[in-house]
């Protein structure tokens, strides 16, 4: 039920798209801030506090049914004060939270609702709630009754819940911190790697069963693994899991990129947002695979996704907008799905008959259709495109050359996205989050530098650039947001260390010593603000802000890597890359730190394994000195870059640019022993800073590095 006054509420004037989706309901919303907290306490009435993110399937659906309701919104604004939050602009409040409600109701998820004293003391928490109760789930009209009563009857065993609820946070953010019996070493490593193993489904791929989320951070630690022991297990299970995704439903084979995550267990049939970070870790995931395996098609596929961000994420600016929706038309999905006869007409128009018995072979489309309605289980005639053949495979059942099937099966995929940018797209959350531009800036870096792709590299530094110029306070600190002009929220600890890990991969991309600096700021900041000063680890937060009732340490990694494992992967980086002992020491202290938790659920902080992986080494760093431009420069870099070596620091002190030099000594300034007057490129390859005969023969450095 629409709302009939169409005058806004609070959030109009708000920049986050997921408040500006709630501006005209008939909830008296706040954005989160004091306005809301001093009313509450001025009127003595309980926070509700809805959370979510403006692509989320349910977060849309509780909007329908209850907050444009105006029963629902009645009795929110004459019994609460409601507040709406975007879970993606403030991570640090709804982290808090999310740990609340799997606290008191053993699971989380969004949208989230916590009720709330005005001291910000939650003594209710849950998900998604109907308009109506149903078996087995309260409605809001029966729920918020009962909570009004129970803030007005029961005072002191709300306060008293209130109080526990933090102070459980509290000890969650505590335990085992640093009282491993053991250091984390090698076996713990083999540990993640068994667990991880024992979950995997030889089948599908992916870990677990549905729903199966990428979770690229776990496939980026199974490929370090192989290479570090020679256990070709670790590079089956990513191969295995990449493939069957590229094939499954979770990917857009019409306009390219990765949905969020399957509901089912065969990639199937996804929820179908698309988010900014998942498109930067698979990517990265995609791009050492095919260094490891030489497979161009996983190459292919990491070019798909960045061809999918430069066109529909990418800011005119250059920074990377955050997600798409999953649903458009008040359906999900309705942008992605076809009917067969919706297929057979866009074919046959613009292509031939034949290309729609192709496509209908090819993406296994149904006259029934093979997308179920999720609440009612029913065949809606609508089809997920997928594959589960390979070209070869459908050639050869079809009597064809396969290359001839790959060129049409590309016509048959520019016909139907043609036809379908007709459509109503989705919403488009045009957020810019330093955090998750961190994570693409490093993929595109990373897999530029890999695949000698300039462009890619480019596109990287466009990003960074308009974060470390755009996205500063007055102080000339990070901030989280930018938006329609606006660059608002003071940044996390997530922040810094994904945008130094992006910082550190440009510099591997363009050895323009500018990028290191500029990471080696950002760390110093980090550092200062964030470091626990008993030694324990990151909080997400830094001291000064205030509105936070718990300033927790992020240690699992979720759908994007810890801010502990980011900061301590960085810290290793950045120490090896300078050769500053006192970075590796914060390392080292950031490990013992992390011992507990990691120790006692390896495959749970798999970005923690990345980081160890690193820690323990053999690690070696490359420093090539010559001529830029020069060919024989070039064929030493170029060897570096194609190799798969995770444990590798690489430095470029050019000869002939006295100004590029002195600025890498600055930085890095064991790098001010080597020699650049040998005429010819040469490579110093070193371990701990001890190095070997240097080199002007890349196969002979190649075979240094062992």
């Amino acid at each position: 039920m629409s709302r009939p006054d169409p005058r806004p509420n609070r959030l109009a004037s708000e920049k986050s798209p997921y408040l500006l989706q709630h501006a005209f309901n008939p909830v008296d919303w706040y954005p989160w801030g004091d306005e809301a907290f001093e009313r509450a306490r001025a009127e003595d009435r309980p926070i509700f506090l809805s959370i979510g993110y403006a692509t989320c399937h349910w977060c849309h659906v509780m909007e329908r049914e209850s907050f444009e309701d105006p029963d629902v919104a009645a009795l929110l604004n004459r019994d609460f004060v409601a507040i709406k939050m975007d879970r993606e602009e403030r991570p640090d409040v709804d982290g808090v939270y999310m740990t609340v409600c799997q606290l008191m109701t053993g699971q989380g998820g969004w949208p989230l609702t916590i009720v709330m004293t005005p001291d910000k003391q939650p003594f209710f928490a849950g998900t998604y709630f109907p308009r109506e109760s149903v078996p087995g789930r309260s409605g809001m009209l029966d729920l918020l009754p009962r909570l009004a009563a129970i803030w007005k009857e029961r005072r002191a065993d709300v306060e008293a819940a209130g109080v526990s609820a933090l102070q459980a946070v509290r000890e969650v953010e505590t335990r085992g911190m640093g009282s491993a019996e053991g250091a984390l070493d090698e076996e713990t490593l083999r540990r993640g790697f068994n667990e991880l193993m024992a979950r995997f489904d030889p089948h599908q791929g992916g870990f677990g069963r549905a729903p199966k989320f990428p979770a690229p951070h776990q496939l980026l630690f199974l490929l370090r693994w192989s290479d570090r022991t020679g256990d070709p297990r670790g590079v089956e299970m990513v191969e295995k899991t990449l493939v069957s995704m590229r094939r499954g439903g979770i990917f857009d084979h019409v306009g390219y990129g990765f949905h969020r995550y399957a509901t089912d267990a065969r990639w199937l049939v996804p929820h179908f947002e698309k988010m900014l970070y998942d498109q930067a870790l698979l990517a990265m995931a995609y791009t050492e695979l095919w260094q490891l395996t030489g497979d161009d098609a996983h190459r292919t596929v990491a070019r798909e996704i960045f061809d999918y961000v430069a066109r529909d994420l990418t800011d005119p600016g250059g920074a990377f907008y955050s997600a798409e929706d999953a649903d458009s038309e008040g359906r999900e999905g309705a942008f992605y799905v076809w009917t067969r006869d919706e297929l057979d007409e866009a074919l046959t128009s613009a292509l031939d008959e034949e290309a729609a018995r192709l496509a209908r072979r090819a993406f296994q489309v149904e006259g029934r259709g093979n997308f179920a309605d999720e609440a009612s289980g029913l065949r809606t005639g609508e089809n997920i495109l997928h594959l589960r053949e390979t070209s070869a495979d459908i050639a050869a059942a079809v009597g064809a050359d396969p290359r001839r099937i790959d060129d049409r099966l590309e016509e048959i995929r520019r016909a139907l996205f043609e036809r379908r940018s007709g459509r109503v797209r989705p919403l488009l959350d045009d957020k810019i989050l330093t955090d998750w531009n961190g994570l693409m800036i490093a993929a595109l870096a990373r897999s530029g530098a890999v695949f000698g792709d300039e462009p890619l590299i480019a596109a990287a530094a466009r990003a960074a650039d308009f974060i470390l110029e755009r996205l500063r306070d007055t102080r000339g600190r990070l901030l989280h947001r930018h938006r329609d002009g606006d660059s608002a929220l003071t940044a996390g600890a997530a922040d810094h260390a994904c945008l130094i890990w992006g910082l550190i991969e440009l510099y591997g991309a363009t050895r323009d010593p500018g990028w290191l600096h500029a990471a080696r700021r950002l760390l110093d900041d980090l550092v200062e603000r964030f470091w626990d000063p008993d030694g324990d680890g990151v909080f997400n937060v830094d001291a000064e802000q205030r509105d936070v009732p718990v300033r927790q340490k992020e240690l699992y990694d979720g759908a994007t890597p810890s801010a502990n494992a980011a900061t301590w992967y960085v810290l290793l980086r950045l120490g090896r890359l300078t050769g500053d002992p006192r970075l590796l020491d914060r390392a080292e202290a950031l490990r013992h730190a992390l011992s507990g938790p990691v120790g006692n659920a390896p495959s749970a902080h798999t970005m923690s394994l990345v980081a160890l992986d690193l820690a323990l080494g053999p690690a070696h760093e490359v420093v090539v000195t010559g001529d830029p431009d020069s060919a024989d420069t070039q064929r030493l870099l170029a060897a570096l870059a194609d190799r798969y070596a995770p444990r590798t620091a690489v430095l470029f002190k050019p000869a002939g640019d006295e100004r590029v030099a002195a600025r890498l000594e600055e930085i890095a300034p064991f790098t001010g022993g080597y020699d650049l007057t040998a005429g010819k490129a040469t490579a110093y390859v070193c371990s701990d800073f001890a190095c070997q005969r240097p080199t002007t023969d890349a196969s002979e450095m190649l075979s240094q590095l062992g």
